[in-house]
């Protein structure tokens, strides 16, 4: 108990606040991951993939920084403390791109919207988080493990790390200097550099993701409970907060259940800002049909690739984990199959 709050209301309410600013961002900011490999493919236009560049960036910055001021024990994150298969990051990132694009929204995405009132969105929600704990925890856990044992050996396993390791420099000049070499790319473009608001909403983002680690090991180092350091990521976090909405008498809150319900929220307050709420519903049964497809594709994937699009492509990013870059890329390549697909064809869905 910290200050008369147990700890898991405490992570719950860490959780909150980052997921109200990232719901908030995707709201009011477009900040989206479809949205931005969409943009970039099919609309010549890279102004989304470079917000989210600058909240790659800006949450490695803000990371290392925050690591090197004492507030993080960078090797005690989770994406760098937790052993991983990279075939299987590979494989389960594929999967959750192709999934994404077949959804039409990755897991965030599909609560920034139900947050806005659209029931089709709900229903991804709904069925990526029973997916994700299917193979997490449920009936398939033990042919994940059969198949993808991890195999990686526990350490920090980062690239910052690696190459404190080997040069003897501390871990914080690699680990910024990485980061402010993103934002400077993600900048190099009068128009983009003249948008502050997409800039200001990617800088939001990575305050979202650097609040989850630092209130997580703020906790871990105050309570008396043991907590995992973990920021932000929405797969088995949405898997978790249907199990506690049906069962809270005997689960106890977590930092994922109220990331969940601060996306939620943030989404809901910015479609009220922008007078943009209005309740949805589908109305193709092959549309709900393909939509179902993705949500159970991303609920696997992301297991499987320890991350969703936000789990690994910032989360893991932030903490410049191995993971990340061989995720996001795997991402990148099934929403890209998965996205031409849909608006070219090579076969029926």
């Amino acid at each position: 108990m910290i200050g008369g709050i147990d700890e898991p209301v405490m992570t719950a309410l860490v959780g909150f606040f980052g997921g109200l600013l990232l719901g908030l961002a995707a709201r009011l900011g477009r900040f989206c991951t479809l949205g931005a490999i969409e943009d970039a493919l099919y609309r010549a236009s890279w102004a989304r993939a470079r917000m989210w560049g600058v909240a790659v960036g800006g949450a490695v910055v803000l990371t290392f920084t925050a690591g090197e001021a004492g507030l993080i024990d960078l090797p005690d994150t989770f994406n760098l403390a937790s052993p991983w298969s990279p075939v299987a990051v590979v494989a389960g990132g594929l999967l959750f791109g192709y999934g994404m694009a077949l959804a039409g929204n990755c897991g965030f995405g599909a609560l920034a919207r139900a947050g806005g009132g659209d029931m089709r969105s709900l229903v991804i929600v709904i069925v990526m988080g029973l997916a994700a704990y299917a193979v997490l925890s449920g009936p398939f856990a033990p042919l994940r493990v059969a198949v993808f044992p991890p195999n990686v050996p526990l350490q920090p396993q980062g690239l910052a790390h690696g190459i404190a390791a080997m040069t003897g420099m501390p871990v914080a000049i690699p680990g910024i200097a990485a980061g402010l070499g993103l934002i400077g790319l993600s900048l190099a473009d009068r128009s983009f550099l003249r948008d502050w608001r997409a800039i200001g909403w990617g800088l939001c983002v990575a305050v979202a993701i650097v609040s989850g680690w630092i209130g997580m090991a703020w906790i871990a180092d105050t309570g008396f409970a043991a907590v995992p350091v973990v920021s932000h990521s929405f797969a088995a976090p949405l898997g978790g907060s249907l199990l506690w909405l049906m069962t809270a008498s005997g689960t106890d809150l977590d930092f994922g259940i109220g990331s969940v319900a601060g996306v939620l929220a943030g989404a809901f307050v910015g479609c009220l800002i922008r007078g943009q709420f209005r309740w949805e519903a589908c109305e193709d049964p092959r549309e709900l049909r393909r939509q179902l497809m993705g949500a159970v594709a991303m609920g696997v994937g992301a297991v499987l690739a320890i991350g969703c699009s936000v789990g690994q492509g910032l989360t893991a990013f932030s903490v410049l984990a191995y993971s990340a870059p061989l995720a996001s890329a795997a991402i990148l390549v099934g929403a890209a199959i998965g996205l031409h697909q849909l608006i070219v064809g090579f076969g029926r869905i």
